[in-house]
């Protein structure tokens, strides 16, 4: 790319006075080690069950919900009856009141009793996880940091940046502005109130909210961002190859895009950079961030609310939110993304599967929740989280040692039986969920840019060919630009309309091929490169050889070639072209690829087909059960067991799956399989064994159950 640096890495050890430090330059410059201390132990080695209780007083009372049985609910939910039941049935962590944004001054009663509440927690075995919001509630804040207007964004596009309200339990907020989190003012202002969680609350858990709102376009209007910009766009290329990008070199009146015009591609080198520059301003504020909460306790694990996961919406634009860039410097995801666990009445799966997937193997846990027991308006307990025991058994399997958010402390153990028996069956079960590693005979690829930069047809396929590969049970990993460097686990890459690929990634794909790699490419893949410059033909036209379409310009979307599937065999490798993925539902233009498209498309089993066939005609898991039922093969190398779960989606239309045939592709010796599930007793299994294939029946599925093959 003729960059200084490769995106997010460095080459700075200080930092100039207004410059913009690198991520490691900013970790540096608050320890002075240079190096973060290791994570926290418990990460990983016990469940995780989480509850939340961290609305204080002051923020309800001033977004008018002032119901009179609250303080009542308040002392209920700290009381020590609470908490017993809370840790009885299973619950570990917990998130209490913090920082809303109030400041430290207008909150002090709500810290004081916080303190109270760790205690108590922390006294029954359950740790103690604390609320740190991102918006200032200015009416209280100001008082406290007169100079904290500096940090306020301007409005952008005559409206005020302000919390956006959604529903009766989050009215229009205009009392909380939002600001350029990378002014020094509030960053040290932020580290403040992390020394109170840490120190005086004993947290072991930094929950970070509204992340995905930090880095919006909006917020980049604050004078100081516009600067960062152009600093960093001197930073981040020579002279020479500033003017090769943009037709100039001197950026010193270049400004950031004001405009919120729907886009179907991202063309204009200004608005790439841009989001670029948004990616890692996010990265580098939670480097510091991770770094300072680090020196303070290694053990404490921070939390981000990034909401929307991998559903769909392009979040390298409209949120500064990209993933693989921002993984390293967080512990969990917080995902508020929808997309519940179930079915709808037109058939679509819905799932957090991809999100999950993607936090796996960027190795980061998911918070998600997984059912929700709250107060409603009466007063009464509700439950506004559909999905129940599909989204706790959907948490077990895909996410790692994690079962997620179960609710309100004080609603908790008002919860159904069934959702308390898959709370219990996963802390009881837990060695079935600890130290497991994906078996999967796919790569499915996520390219920054080619995500990032076209708001259409890569969105659409990279979807749903991952929703084909869930519903069809073929197992597979989603990578992103870094795992390029490595495949040589995987039988089969996919590039899902992958279409910008640098020179070297497709050096790295020839090879993979070549050395006996299958490849299964669909529509544009590799006919741009990073920056969206558009090759006269395929980059990998070498491996499928097939004619690009003929060019219509920048304000036309490419042609889909009318051919047939194309087979090829190269070097030791198989490689399959795919001129489109058909979808069953069309999305219009620019508008998310959200999960009222996820229809399977119409050509699904050839979709299927081409995978199998590019893995040589063998999968390694062949299932045999209804489109909505989910499989995934996990390893334990600790114990040398398999384990397969499944997960009946449509469970609540058809309660029961039975006789469900497996098939795995596995030479080991087979000494036993028993079926664990928290609906049923344990059932023993009688495998058969031929060619190094193992097939077995599983008479029952209800809502979860697992195959442990010893």
């Amino acid at each position: 790319m003729r960059r200084r640096t490769f995106l997010g890495s460095v080459i700075a050890t200080g930092v100039a006075k207004g410059a913009i430090p690198t991520i490691q330059g900013l970790a540096s410059s608050s320890s002075g080690s240079g190096e973060t201390p290791p994570g926290p132990t418990w990460l990983g080695t016990e469940p995780v069950v989480f509850a939340i209780n961290y609305v204080p007083r002051i923020f309800l009372r001033r977004i008018g919900w002032n119901a009179n049985w609250l303080e009542a609910d308040w002392e209920k939910a700290e009381s020590e009856d609470c908490v017993r039941q809370l840790r009885d049935l299973g619950v570990n962590l917990v998130t209490i009141a913090l920082y809303t944004g109030f400041g430290l001054e207008a909150e002090s009663r709500a810290i004081a009793d916080s303190r109270k509440f760790s205690e108590l927690l922390r006294r029954f075995g359950i740790r103690v996880g604390v609320y740190v919001g991102s918006t200032i509630m200015y009416e209280t804040f100001l008082l406290e940091k007169p100079e904290a207007q500096e940090w306020f964004v301007p409005d952008y596009l005559g409206r005020p940046v302000r919390y956006p309200g959604a529903g009766w339990h989050q009215p229009q907020q205009s009392f909380r502005k939002r600001v350029y989190f990378m002014h020094p003012g509030y960053r040290e202002y932020m580290k403040r109130v992390l020394r109170v969680g840490i120190e005086e609350l004993h947290a072991e858990l930094i929950h970070y909210d509204n992340t995905s709102l930090m880095a919006a376009p909006s917020i980049f209007q604050h004078p100081r961002a516009i600067q960062d910009f152009r600093t960093y766009l001197q930073s981040r290329y020579t002279p020479e190859v500033l003017e090769e990008r943009l037709g100039f070199s001197d950026v010193r009146y270049v400004e950031p895009p004001k405009d919120d015009e729907p886009r179907k591609t991202i063309d204009d080198p200004i608005w790439q950079e841009w989001a670029d520059f948004r990616c890692e301003q996010l990265a580098r504020y939670f480097a510091e961030i991770k770094e300072y909460i680090r020196s303070l306790n290694p053990n404490v694990a921070l939390a981000v609310n990034a909401q929307s996961g991998l559903n769909g919406h392009n979040t390298i634009l409209e949120q500064g939110v990209d993933y693989p860039m921002l993984a390293p410097h967080i512990d969990i995801f917080f995902n508020e993304e929808g997309d519940f666990a179930g079915t709808t009445e037109d058939g679509i799966l819905l799932s957090k599967i991809r999100s999950f997937k993607m936090a796996v193997h960027l190795n980061k846990r998911v918070l998600s929740r997984v059912t929700y027991a709250h107060p409603s308006k009466g007063g009464e307990s509700t439950w506004e989280t559909p999905g129940g025991i599909a989204q706790m058994a959907e948490s077990m399997v895909y996410n790692r040692q994690n079962l997620g958010n179960v609710g309100e402390g004080l609603f908790i153990p008002t919860l159904p039986d069934e959702e308390r028996d898959y709370i219990r069956f996963y802390v009881d079960h837990f060695e079935l969920y600890r130290g497991v590693e994906t078996i999967a005979d796919a790569a499915l690829l996520y390219t920054h840019a080619s995500m990032g930069f076209n708001n259409d047809r890569p969105a659409v396929s990279f979807m749903l060919f991952s929703q084909t590969l869930i519903q069809a049970k073929v197992s597979f990993d989603i990578i992103f630009d870094q795992h390029l460097n490595d495949l040589s686990k995987y039988p089969v890459l996919i590039l899902a309309d992958q279409e910008c690929l640098s020179d070297e990634q497709m050096q790295l794909i020839r090879e993979y091929v070549r050395q006996g790699g299958g490849l299964v490419a669909t529509e544009h893949s590799s006919l741009y490169t990073p920056w969206r410059g558009r090759r006269r033909e395929f980059g990998l036209k070498d491996l499928w050889s097939v004619d690009a379409p003929p060019w219509r310009g920048v304000t036309r979307p490419e042609d889909v070639l009318k051919i047939d599937p194309v087979r090829h065999k190269v070097g030791n490798g198989r490689v399959v072209y795919l001129a489109e993925v058909k979808p069953a539902i069309a999305k219009p233009p620019t508008v998310p690829m959200t999960d009222q498209y996820w229809k399977l498309p119409e050509n699904w089993e050839g979709l299927v087909d081409a995978v199998r066939w590019a893995a040589g005609g063998r999968l390694t898991l062949e299932v045999k059960a209804p489109l909505t039922v989910t499989v995934e093969l996990l390893s334990q190398p600790e114990t040398g067991r398999l384990l397969l779960h499944l997960i009946n989606y449509d469970v609540e239309r058809t309660p029961e799956v039975k006789d469900i045939q497996v098939r795995v592709r596995r030479p080991d010796k087979v000494r036993e399989i028993t079926v664990v599930s928290p609906e049923r007793p344990p059932e023993k299994v009688t495998p058969t064994i031929r060619g190094g294939e193992l097939a077995f029946t599983i008479s029952s599925l209800k809502g979860y159950s697992v195959a442990v093959i010893s």
